[in-house]
């Protein structure tokens, strides 16, 4: 015979002390199960730590004209009109001579420090990105939840300008905005926000087309629920997921794009130590002094590429039809 469970046994009930669902755990979870959403966030996590530790980083000042004693090792290139003067990288553990100062990275044309400006260029490329999205989204997102909830003349009207932003190629609509509005940084956001935010219109109105139909809608309506309640209590939550994974991807392709717009110089303005400021200003140097277009090359590289990972990571985690 088995023996008598005991009274605490009896009481105790595995579904009810079972560990309750969270939607947060659970999707946070089926994140890291992709392959490519781990890559992408542990790229990101480096940028990230590298952004916000750059000052203990780096021994120089990004903006900061090196002086004193001069190096022996320094070269001189005659450059559109002026004697620039730059050193190659110098690494005392590499073997690099103990009498040269020591620079990761080298120094650009102007004797900068191009591993200090390396570094802090990355706090500007994540702010770039971060905030050139979430105004295009902040702004993509109303129209589209507008035009997908109201449907009729307010639909059409909309989504005829979004049609109209997207029938300029985004590359010479954002350089027209900037040269109208002035060259800098925040012109540049300001214009890549503005080309992107037809896209993300289109996709909040899309899922608020489909997600307006749903029978919890439906029953909300009936129960009296105001119109702004069905739009922001009931229709946006389910309808940003695809908002999410686009919003993932689009930030790659801004800070792209705003480093495109400083490379031609309607961006970042000198001194900024912008990545794409930084290979406009020296690409003449391609084949003399490699390294300066090499590493803020490759940050812009790693950046890209990190988003592009956690967006496809975020889109097999999200989608219900690939996350099983």
């Amino acid at each position: 015979m088995t023996a008598a469970a005991a009274p605490g046994e009896i009481l105790t009930d595995p579904i009810a002390t079972a560990r309750p669902a969270s939607l947060w755990r659970d999707t946070f979870a089926n994140i890291l199960r992709q392959r490519n959403a781990v890559v992408g966030l542990s790229l990101l996590g480096f940028l990230l730590l590298t952004a916000i530790f750059a000052d203990q980083l780096s021994r120089y000042d990004p903006d900061d004209v090196l002086s004193g004693k001069p190096d022996p090792v320094v070269t001189s290139y005659i450059y559109s009109g002026r004697t620039d003067k730059s050193q190659a990288p110098c690494i005392h553990l590499l073997g690099c001579p103990e009498s040269r100062p020591e620079h990761l990275m080298g120094t650009d044309s102007n004797v900068r420090d191009e591993f200090s400006r390396v570094v802090h260029g990355a706090r500007i490329s994540l702010f770039v990105g971060f905030a050139t999205v979430g105004f295009a989204i902040l702004i993509g997102s109303l129209i589209g939840l507008v035009a997908g909830y109201a449907g009729g003349w307010a639909d059409n009207i909309l989504m005829r300008l979004m049609d109209v932003l997207l029938v300029f190629p985004a590359l010479l609509l954002a350089i027209a905005i900037v040269v109208a509005l002035g060259q800098s940084l925040v012109n540049a956001q300001l214009a890549i926000g503005v080309t992107a935010i037809p896209i993300y219109s289109r996709i909040m109105r899309a899922s608020v087309l489909s997600v307006k139909e749903g029978d919890y809608v439906t029953a909300s309506r009936a129960l009296g629920e105001s119109p702004f309640g069905l739009l922001f209590r009931r229709i946006l939550p389910n309808s940003i997921t695809p908002l999410i994974v686009a919003g993932t991807l689009g930030i790659g392709g801004a800070v792209l794009d705003v480093a495109a717009l400083s490379f031609l110089g309607l961006g970042a303005q000198p001194p900024l130590s912008e990545w794409g400021s930084m290979i406009g200003h020296e690409y003449g140097r391609l084949f003399t002094a490699p390294h300066l277009i090499f590493f803020p090359g490759i940050a812009l590289v790693m950046t890209v590429f990190g988003f592009n990972l956690l967006g496809d990571g975020l889109r097999d985690a999200l989608d219900p039809r690939l996350n099983r």
